[in-house]
């Protein structure tokens, strides 16, 4: 399947969520936001949120620092 992940064209196998799409990047850990075709997906969501061609998905997590 081809999306749309932070503006750039990845195909994936094996994503059926976004619950998998986290698992496949290594991200399931990490505290993210998830926005899918603009709107912003609840973490409590992300195992029933499907995913589809052409999606368009941002990744945004957060850096501290000081």
């Amino acid at each position: 399947m081809e999306l749309i992940i932070n503006g750039d064209s990845r195909s994936v196998t094996d994503v059926a969520t976004v619950a998998d799409l986290l698992v496949q990047f290594k991200l399931e850990q990490k505290i993210l936001v998830i926005e899918l075709n603009r709107e912003i997906v609840e973490r409590t969501d992300y195992d029933t949120t499907q995913l589809h061609e052409g999606d368009r998905i941002e990744i945004v997590h957060f850096v501290g620092g000081g």
